[in-house]
């Protein structure tokens, strides 16, 4: 009977062997690398052939994602019209960890024939026809796999993954890419709304409760009612923010007080309330709530005046968390 636990452990033990292994191999090469596609006008173009074709169109994606213009381009297409996406100013990187199968045998010469000389390896045989002929080698070097039979690509595809991700971050850092930039490639989903969507685009700026710090407790709480926002913002005469009163801070008045007639709103606000501005990224406002145990923050310009309240629902309806 198989072992089935311990199997993928060591499958698990090979795989990360040899991803530490490759701190390794970050050298000259790897470095000269990344500069050739900060300072390129053109595209990368990544090619492969089997299960290393796979691992290009993961790195072409990554690269794409994160401000650095991929191509994926399989190497045996590139034979039967393929080869005519490249240009001259184009990165050519190909993936293989022989480096001598046929088909890069033949796409290598006519890269050089139709005048590109950015040829990079990224290969584990440093020795192959690839390495040789080609302008730097990144090196995705493996003693064996993690297969038993030491025939399925295993440890070399997860070096060339990760080798293909040290590049692409490397470059990242290069661009000085920032969450922005980020966001203009992942406009989709939650991840790309947590990225882009501000807090004037989920809140109802129509929908501001307000009242003066001398009104009673009846109009805070019909104000407050009419909102159905949890709170009440508390403003001067210029509508500058002066507290908030919430429906805690009534509950905790009821408490206080047996008599609640005679109160006033500056009585039961809070003179402090948590603010935000309308440009701040909504996924933050939600962020703050969060850590504050609250359900609103109140939004103000630079000279605190009051232009409404952002509710946690707003946020969660609009899908950014």
């Amino acid at each position: 009977m198989v072992d089935i636990k311990s199997v993928a452990r060591k499958v698990i033990q090979d795989e990360t062997v040899a991803i530490q292994n490759l701190i390794n191999y970050i050298d000259d090469d790897f470095e000269a690398v990344v500069r050739l596609i900060y300072k390129n006008k053109g595209r990368v173009i990544i090619t492969g052939i089997g299960k290393s074709a796979i691992i290009a169109t993961k790195i072409v994606a990554t690269m794409n994602s994160t401000g650095t213009p991929a191509v994926f381009m399989h190497a045996a297409d590139a034979i039967h019209g393929d080869l005519g996406m490249i240009r001259e100013e184009d990165v050519v990187i190909c993936v293989s960890k022989s480096g001598n199968t046929p088909e890069i045998k033949v796409l290598i010469p006519l890269i050089r024939n139709n005048g590109n000389n950015n040829i990079v390896a990224m290969v584990s045989n440093t020795d192959s026809f690839l390495a040789k002929n080609s302008l730097y080698v990144l090196k995705a070097k493996v003693e064996k796999e993690a297969c038993p039979l030491n025939l399925a690509p295993t440890n070399s595809t997860t070096a060339q993954l990760v080798l293909g991700d040290a590049l692409a971050m490397c470059l990242v850092e290069c661009r000085s890419f920032s969450s922005r930039d980020f966001a203009r490639f992942h406009p989709g989903g939650s991840l790309g709304k947590r990225l882009y969507t501000r807090v004037s685009d989920v809140y109802d700026e129509t929908n501001r409760p307000c009242i003066t710090r001398d009104a009673g407790i009846r109009p805070v709480i019909l104000a407050m009612s009419k909102g159905r926002l949890g709170a009440v913002a508390i403003v001067d005469e210029e509508e500058r923010l002066e507290g908030i009163i919430t429906d805690g801070d009534l509950r905790r008045m009821m408490e206080k007080y047996d008599d609640v007639d005679g109160l006033t709103a500056k009585d039961v606000m809070s003179k402090s309330p948590k603010t935000i501005s309308e440009e701040e990224l909504a996924y933050n406002a939600y962020r703050m709530m969060e850590q504050n145990s609250i359900t609103q923050l109140v939004v103000v310009d630079n000279e605190r005046h009051y232009k409404g309240m952002v509710h946690i629902h707003d946020i969660l309806r609009e899908g950014v968390v």
